[in-house]
Order: C-alpha cells, then sequence, then structure tokens
C-alpha cells in the first residue's frame, strides 16, 4: 500500500502567529504554575500554541490538545517529536476526556457558532469550576454571536483588547455544560446527521443535491471521498442495497457525524466510515467508482491545493477505467485539474452554480 501524494506539512519548527501569541499573553497568568494536565488546547492548526503551552507548563504530564483536521494532528505530532516533546502533549477526541479536570483552555475559535457551541457546552459540563477559557481569533473571522454563544454555557465573557489584528474573548464560571450532540434532519427520505462545524450540517447543500441526482449504480462498492455528514453515501446505500460504501474525511467532526448518519439509516453495517489524510488507507488501484465534493477552504481561507491534492490520491486509488464522480463550484474550473490528474473528463450535468464531472482513470 502506498501513502497519498503527501499534504504538505511544514517544517518541523512551528510558527505562532498573531492570535497564538496574543492568546498566549492573555492566559500566560492564568497558566503560571499549571500542571500540564490542567491545560487543554482546542482548534490549534500547527501544533504552535498547543507546543508553548506545553513548554510554559509543570511536567511530567501532558497538554490535552484537540484538532480536527488529522493533517493538524500529524504536524503537531512530528513537531513535537522534532522538538523532543513526544511527552508533553497528547491528542484527543472531542469528548469528556480532552476537559475533564481542566483548569485553562486555549481555544483558536471556528468559523462556525454551531462548533464553538458543542465545544462551550463540554467544557462547561466536564472542565474544573474554576475553569478559564481563552478563545481567540482573527478579528475578521470573529463575530459578535461568539459572545453570544460563550454566555450560553459561561457566566461571565469579557473582550480583550486588539492587537494585531486579533482578539481573545475570556470566559469563566461554568454552567449549563453538555456533550455534543448531533443535529439530525431528515431529507429525501434519508436521514442525516451533523455535529457542530461539519459543512452543511445536518442538511444537502445545493452541490451534492446536483451529484446526487447523477451518480451511476456504484456495484459492490463506492467511496464518498472527503464526505462530509455522510449523506452520500448512506443515500447511494438506501438506493442499492447491495453497495457497501466506504466513507472517508481527515475531520473528526465529519467522520463522527457521517458514523451517526450511518446509524441513523440502519447502514452501519454497509458503511465503513474512517478519518484519513486523503485516501491513504486505500491500496492502489482498489475502487471501481469514487463519489467527491472536494472542499475548497482550510480554516477561514481559500485553499486551492486541496481539490488537486485529492484528484490525485483519487487517480492512485482507482482501478484503470474506473471513475471520479465530482461536484465543483463551476467558477473554480476544476476539469483541466480532472483531465491531467485523473484522466478523460466529461460534463454531466450543470446548473446556475454547480457542475458535476466523471473523469475515466487513464
Amino acid at each position: 500500500m502506498r501513502g497519498s501524494p503527501g499534504r504538505p506539512d511544514g517544517s518541523a519548527e512551528p510558527v505562532l502567529d498573531a492570535a497564538d501569541r496574543l492568546l498566549l499573553d492573555e492566559s500566560a497568568v492564568a497558566r503560571g504554575g499549571r500542571a500540564r494536565e490542567e491545560i487543554a488546547v482546542i482548534g490549534d492548526g500547527s501544533g504552535a500554541l498547543a507546543l508553548a503551552a506545553a513548554s510554559g507548563a509543570r511536567g511530567p504530564g501532558a497538554v490535552r490538545v484537540h484538532q480536527d483536521p488529522l493533517s493538524g494532528e500529524r504536524m503537531l505530532a512530528t513537531r513535537a517529536e522534532a522538538q523532543g516533546m513526544t511527552a508533553a502533549v497528547r491528542s484527543l477526541a472531542l469528548e469528556a476526556d480532552l476537559i475533564r479536570g481542566a483548569r485553562v483552555i486555549l481555544l483558536r475559535l471556528p468559523r462556525s457558532l454551531d462548533a464553538l457551541r458543542d465545544i462551550a457546552g463540554l467544557v462547561a459540563a466536564h472542565a474544573a469550576p474554576d475553569v478559564v477559557v481563552f478563545a481567540g481569533g482573527r478579528i475578521k473571522h470573529m463575530a459578535l454571536a461568539m459572545n453570544d454563544v460563550l454566555r450560553e454555557h459561561f457566566q461571565t465573557v469579557d473582550v480583550t483588547h486588539a492587537r494585531q489584528k486579533s482578539r481573545v474573548l475570556v470566559a469563566r464560571g461554568p454552567h449549563d455544560g453538555r456533550d455534543p450532540v448531533a443535529a439530525r434532519t431528515r431529507i429525501d427520505g434519508v436521514a442525516v446527521c451533523a455535529f457542530g462545524g461539519v459543512f452543511a450540517g445536518a442538511a444537502l447543500d445545493i452541490g451534492t443535491r446536483l451529484l446526487l441526482a447523477h451518480l451511476p449504480d456504484p456495484g459492490e462498492e463506492v467511496i464518498d471521498f472527503a464526505c462530509g455528514n455522510g449523506v452520500v453515501g448512506a443515500t447511494l446505500a438506501l438506493r442499492h442495497p447491495g453497495t457497501r460504501v466506504y466513507a472517508t474525511d481527515e475531520s473528526a467532526a465529519a467522520v463522527a457525524s457521517a458514523r451517526a448518519t450511518a446509524a441513523a439509516n440502519g447502514m452501519a453495517d454497509r458503511m465503513t466510515v474512517v478519518r484519513d489524510d486523503a485516501l491513504s488507507e486505500r491500496p492502489d488501484a482498489s475502487a471501481s467508482l469514487i463519489a467527491l465534493n472536494p472542499p475548497f477552504h482550510r480554516g477561514a481561507a481559500i485553499d486551492e491545493g486541496i481539490a488537486p491534492y485529492l484528484f490525485a490520491d483519487a487517480a492512485r486509488v482507482l482501478r484503470p477505467g474506473g471513475e471520479l464522480w465530482t461536484v465543483w463550484n463551476s467558477a473554480l474550473q476544476y476539469r483541466p485539474a480532472l483531465e491531467r490528474l485523473v484522466g478523460p473528463t466529461r460534463q454531466i450535468a450543470r446548473n446556475p452554480k454547480f457542475t458535476v464531472t466523471a473523469s475515466v482513470r487513464r
């Protein structure tokens, strides 16, 4: 088995951005003298924030860390090893063990209010009563509604002065804690579940709807690539009782959502959901049909390199003659990349905003 084409992981030296530095400065007094196991870090993109927090805390325990993308988790592990700090940080799921007993939380604010609500409720439910949450980000990605979401689970929310276009919200007095619960809706006879922050939530976005309207009979197996809430895989499993679904996403929230969607539709036995960097767990030439709605954001930023990376790994996994069915915003003009990386590509459908194509593996 060969791995994915190689998502750039950056150097072993982590880089703190302005929001990270402000979070560290604002939390310095609260972190002073704390043991590592009393500190949790959530949403750290590169691992820099978690490693900085661990280096300034007492050992020998570990700072608990949650990063939704698998690529971020692997980046942290690589950088921790390079700095001899492997034992100083520990990656965990967004569950009670991540938070239990923590007294200082450093949080890079997510884009989604639903994701923030899940995090705030979890912290309020399982952190120490005197926990202080330092939630920071770039001002351009912050909204006043974030203060309101934090107030749903904390008695006070203070706002720091801005610095270098960044700001920190400081929350104290946890109350009304709750574990995250997946939202659930029913769309065209399919139960769709989603935890906070998953693309489209518990809904069917218009691009995916167009793709589902045209996907062929998958036969024995289909790969739901970058599966999000799992609606594509679950729909195909319901339509075609003889089909098994292999669904994969690098987002921990997406994987949890897709598993919930599979279970809600009674498809857990025919729908395998895996957290993976692209399709690295799949052997070469092992699939005949892959369905993909490629993301084009990394966090709050547009990243034009994600789709070609996914196209290349799909090509590796497809058998000769196998097909990659892709839906994409027409303005992104992915067809040349699909032709180059996968093979001959034909347009299947198009509406005012989206295009569906089928690319045949050479």
